[in-house]
């Protein structure tokens, strides 16, 4: 099918496509520089299509659909005014990459870092966010993954209202902004990703519905009106979203997606969506001569949703592991089971780490049915983990961050648990050095009915967490404000020891063969105790070996070293001088050298790691 958008070719010559299969004419409306409504052709898929002479970078348009009222293009390029007004003709090929020799990083080897590009600086924008990159490097991140930036209703959102699937937010530094950032990532080594949004699109500026039949009634969201996936009319929807990724890849050069809530889409049509875009991706990596990966929050608890579409799965990369965090967070914060009331077993936090889902068959309490199916065997690297992200933050009442929920010495225990993971790790923006800030929900809307139900629906939908406070408003400009990083904490006290913590954590991730290791045959956790979990991973062939210790609880944990090496040596003790705010008394002495099967006493709120290697 044709793509639809205002395409430059170049030498003042612009072909407009737009898709309304049910109108009985469309006309392009240019209102600048010149005032021009000409009448556009329609084929037999429902494609309207006029090539343009004199029309330049910078014009700006709308459509008239049956030549009754101005509306941007669906497909828009560029809202340089807001979602509100004309679109703009840009011009992707005038933009100098500098970044020819740049063929991504392997996805194994990645540690992300999810960032809002609202309040990750002061300034709020894609070009503010470019003198920071030289300290995330050094911290050991190699990958961003900015939170959603297709154009959204005033100049604060988390991004999930877009609706503009293919125009980057005007506030952030529109297209020229979002280049440039990338372009300065990959000269440092850090790939982009980008979370996009198909489950809906935000209500205001939302013109689809006056274009096609771009929704259905058929199916519900939790969020905004279904997209039609399946439905009469539906070729011209799947073509609309299956091209978005490409052209993400093509013309952002980003490295990777994030898809948004994909058990919120609904398609029963013979090839899933899911499926038609992960041959679309496969076909232009082979053009561009790199990777590009397509990872997934999902709430199916599905291997299916990593497996290749040939044997029925959908072809994601990896999957967002919920259920690591909700296992590992009831263990450090007592109130946690309030929020998770299916966790809080230390076995659970074994299955995570041994398996990957925790829930894959069991009844589940708060769902009130059975949930998921098994992921053993599923390799490592198909998983992302976090302690933090997004929701996680954003869903409380007080915005709350793990920071502030936890002390340090749990603190550095929850980044241990992830970053020895076998999984790829992800950190929430500020995590590295435990910015206390919070991370709250906020929007920007001009429509007085919305922003009533947006304060209404939130109070709503989160009251089973049982918030003891209100949520601040949403649209309070204050709101926003008091969610952007204090990033000059990072140098000094207990930030500057966790974000040291976490670049030696990286560090060894990155150095240690055993922990670029990510078969599920590597690697196996064990219980001891009711509080203490001990980690075991090791290389294929056997001969090098690591033994993670975590003692969760506030008292000492007596520990045999295994015999899987006559000799360990400790290469991690989170309770070394260098790791404490304040010097503590200890009472254990921690063995630096020790023989198989000596047990030693692990401290409270502690995680040793010791290696071990076999000789042949």
């Amino acid at each position: 099918m044709k793509k639809a958008g205002a395409f430059y070719l170049g030498n003042g010559r612009c072909r407009f496509t737009v898709w309304a299969p049910e109108k009985k004419q469309m006309v392009l409306h240019l209102i600048y520089p010149e005032e021009r409504k000409l009448q556009m052709q329609s084929d037999s898929e429902g494609f309207y299509t006029l090539e343009v002479e004199t029309t330049y970078p910078g014009t700006r348009y709308f459509y008239m659909p049956d030549g009754e009222q101005d509306y941007p293009d669906p497909a828009s390029f560029h809202q340089p005014d807001g979602v509100h007004e004309s679109s703009a003709v840009i011009d992707h090929a005038a933009y100098t990459w500098q970044d020819g020799s740049w063929r991504g990083l392997p996805f194994q080897d990645l540690v992300l870092y999810e960032l809002h590009v609202g309040t990750f600086t002061p300034e709020g924008t894609f070009a503010a966010i470019i003198p920071r990159l030289e300290e995330l490097v050094e911290t050991g991140l190699n990958a961003i993954e900015l939170m959603p930036v297709a154009a959204f209703p005033g100049h604060r959102n988390w991004g999930y209202d877009g609706v503009y699937p293919y125009a980057v937010q005007n506030s952030y530094g529109g297209p020229e902004g979002l280049k440039l950032l990338v372009n300065a990532c990959h000269a440092r080594g850090i790939a982009v990703f980008l979370d996009v949004v198909y489950n809906h699109l935000g209500p205001e500026g939302n013109y689809l519905s006056q274009f096609g039949p771009y929704f259905t009634d058929q199916y519900n969201s939790p969020w905004g009106d279904a997209i039609n996936f399946d439905g009469a009319w539906s070729d011209g929807v799947r073509a609309y979203i299956s091209d978005n990724p490409l052209y993400w890849f093509e013309h952002y050069h980003l490295d990777g997606l994030r898809f948004d809530a994909i058990h919120a889409v609904i398609d029963n049509g013979a090839v899933h969506i899911w499926e038609l875009i992960h041959r679309k991706v496969r076909k232009l990596e082979q053009r561009l001569g790199r990777r590009l990966y397509l990872t997934a929050e999902s709430d199916y608890n599905s291997p299916r949703v990593v497996k290749n579409p040939e044997v029925g799965g959908y072809g994601f990369e990896a999957q967002w592991l919920d259920d690591f965090h909700h296992a590992l967070y009831v263990l450090l914060d007592s109130k946690g089971q309030e929020r998770y009331v299916d966790f809080g077993k230390m076995e659970q936090l074994a299955k995570a780490y041994n398996d990957g889902f925790v829930h894959s068959g069991e009844y589940v309490s708060f769902r009130k049915r059975r949930h998921g199916a098994s992921s053993a065997g599923i390799a490592g690297d198909q998983f992302i983990v976090f302690n933090l992200n997004h929701d996680q933050a954003g869903n409380r009442a007080k915005g709350e961050r793990l920071s502030v929920l936890i002390n340090t010495d749990r603190l550095k225990l929850a980044a241990a648990a992830l970053l020895l993971s076998p999984y790829v790790p992800l950190l929430f923006m500020g995590e590295e050095y435990a910015e206390e800030s919070p991370f709250f929900y906020f929007v920007s809307h001009s429509d007085k009915e919305l922003i009533h139900a947006v304060r209404e629906g939130r109070r709503k939908e989160f009251a089973s967490y049982k918030w003891e406070v209100q949520p601040p408003d949403p649209q309070a400009e204050e709101t926003f404000e008091n969610s952007k990083l204090s990033w000059e904490k990072r140098r000094e006290g207990k930030n500057r020891l966790l974000l040291d913590w976490h670049r030696t954590l990286i560090s060894l991730r990155r150095s240690h063969p055993v922990l670029q290791e990510f078969s599920k045959n590597c690697t196996r956790a064990h219980v001891m105790g009711s509080q203490g979990l001990l980690l075991h991973r090791q290389t294929e062939d056997g001969l090098q070996h690591l033994i993670c210790l975590f003692n969760f609880s506030e008292t000492s944990l007596p520990c045999p070293l295994p015999d899987w090496s006559p000799d360990w040596q400790l290469i991690l003790d989170s309770t070394a001088t260098e790791w404490q705010v304040r010097k503590k008394n200890r009472k254990e002495v921690i063995p630096g050298k020790a023989k198989a099967n000596h047990s030693l006493q692990l401290p409270p709120l502690t995680v040793l790691v010791y290696e071990g290697r076999l000789e042949l």
